[in-house]
């Protein structure tokens, strides 16, 4: 079992929220709206509690599961609070025509919110390339960067609780790809698959 806390208090906190509670984990919502917070948190029902905006979250694993534009911003304010947490961060920094990432430069969210957290905190990028109701439903591959293996490996014990399958794409510097993997999949679901209802995953040869 994993304590989680859930930076946010949109749909796919809904969703990460209830598959984690239902893998036997326990989840800690906050959002800069506690009453959004406590109105998630009810809804989750049993093992769902709610935290105060910008103090020390308490489970050991904390996602990010904002907009991009406030993902940054955020970890910014929790600061100290997060040292030695394994961070997740999810967003998608896409542009306004959904043809490309929202900065010019090879980094990505996460990258910047490691510039931002204490040194002793472990950020990582995943769930980015899952549309919601795929996780929802489904039990897609779910890719993950980051520098740290311990901590990755406190995440992947995390997403195997989800009955998700954790897929290691490599340090944290893959975090940049991974957002153009997320933009590829709506680029996929725009043209050539023609709907959400799919995931990015791995086929391997067999021998």
């Amino acid at each position: 079992m994993s304590s989680i806390s859930i930076i946010g208090a949109g749909n796919m906190s809904r969703t990460l929220g209830a598959r984690a509670l239902a893998g036997g984990n326990t989840v800690e919502i906050l959002a800069r709206d506690t009453s959004k917070a406590v109105a998630l948190a009810e809804s989750l029902g049993e093992g769902a509690t709610t935290g105060e905006w910008g103090t020390a979250p308490v489970g050991d694993i904390v996602i990010l599961a904002l907009l991009a534009d406030g993902v940054v911003p955020a970890a910014s304010q929790f600061g100290e609070s997060l040292a030695g947490k394994a961070i997740v961060d999810i967003s998608n920094p896409f542009n306004a025509t959904f043809d490309g990432l929202d900065h010019s430069e090879e980094t990505s969210i996460a990258q910047e919110v490691a510039k931002v957290v204490p040194a002793s905190a472990s950020v990582m990028k995943g769930f980015n390339t899952i549309f919601r109701h795929v996780l929802e439903k489904g039990s897609p591959a779910v890719f993950i960067a980051g520098d740290d293996a311990q901590a990755k490996a406190r995440v992947e014990t995390f997403i195997t609780s989800l009955g998700l399958q954790p897929l290691d794409a490599g340090g944290l510097k893959m975090a940049h790809w991974l957002e153009g993997a997320g933009l590829l999949s709506v680029a996929l679901a725009n043209n050539g698959v023609g709907n959400l209802d799919f995931s990015l995953g791995v086929d391997t040869l067999s021998a």
